[in-house]
């Protein structure tokens, strides 16, 4: 039975659900879309009245999905507690979610849980840059500077590191030094992964070998495919955000592919990317 476990954004929360319950509610949610559409022309009553039964099952299916997935809002806002309230925060990530729930394709198989992760993560990030009060393009960069401060956490960062990281010239470089100071200082202090690991509603952090492997592989547009592929993202919606045409970054991403397929990981990684 699932017990509910609070509320995030206004959603009573359910457990997290592991791969194989997230697969089993997938066909009821598939013919719950399909009679939908059906029941626009259907006209017969004993007809009608099987079909609103589906409909139904396949809402109560989307519900439970939603519902066991909220864990995931709390812990990306959790993970980057800011000092304004989480309420807001956590409203912004509960819209991604809803929005992740309209766009998935259930018969891709991927798991919703990851596919999620993307639009919760865009969603609040948007929200935390309304109330930092700094541009789209700052906010990216921001970004950039705090994953490359993460690859580096010995060091403080100097302006002509991150010039050279991020291909811009010293003025800007050292403007977006700033801005990222910003944002990190108006943070209530970074939270350990333990103290939310709990609430986390995907499967366990990648192995670090397969991190590293497609690393290797891909390169700069690492992220990309990886939010493509495994988190099943739109490629317009990527390319959108990476200032590129979706053609451009289609092709970019298909010599990953090959890359992968040409490591000598190739069977390892396949495996893993399949599991998920």
């Amino acid at each position: 039975m699932n017990v509910v476990r609070g509320r995030v954004g206004g959603l009573a929360m359910l457990p997290p659900l592991s791969a194989a319950e997230e697969r089993q509610l997938y066909p009821a949610i598939i013919a719950g879309r399909e009679v939908a559409r059906r029941l626009a022309t259907e006209t017969d009553p004993a007809a009608r009245s099987r079909l609103e039964r589906q409909r139904r099952a396949g809402q109560d299916a989307e519900s439970i999905l939603l519902r066991a997935t909220c864990g995931l809002v709390r812990a990306r806002v959790l993970e980057r507690g800011f000092r304004f309230g989480h309420d807001e925060l956590e409203a912004a990530g509960v819209e991604g979610l809803a929005h992740a729930l309209a766009r998935f394709d259930p018969s891709r198989g991927y798991r919703f849980a990851t596919y999620a992760n993307y639009w919760i993560t865009k969603m609040v990030l948007e929200a935390v840059r309304e109330q930092l009060g700094v541009t789209d393009q700052a906010m990216r960069l921001a970004s950039r500077v705090a994953r490359l401060q993460r690859q580096h956490p010995d060091r403080d960062l100097t302006v002509a590191d991150v010039a050279d990281a991020l291909g811009v010239d010293r003025d800007r470089a050292s403007e977006v030094l700033h801005v990222a100071h910003d944002v990190w200082a108006r943070r209530r202090g970074s939270v350990p992964l333990a103290d939310v690991a709990a609430d986390r509603t995907f499967s366990p952090d990648p192995p670090e070998w397969v991190i590293a492997a497609l690393r290797e592989s891909c390169g700069e547009d690492f992220e990309a495919f990886w939010s493509h592929t495994v988190a099943g993202a739109p490629i317009a919606e990527l390319a959108r955000a990476r200032g590129m045409t979706r053609q451009g970054l289609a092709k970019r991403l298909a010599r990953c592919r090959q890359r992968v397929l040409a490591s000598v990981d190739a069977g390892r990684l396949v495996a893993w990317l399949d599991a998920q």
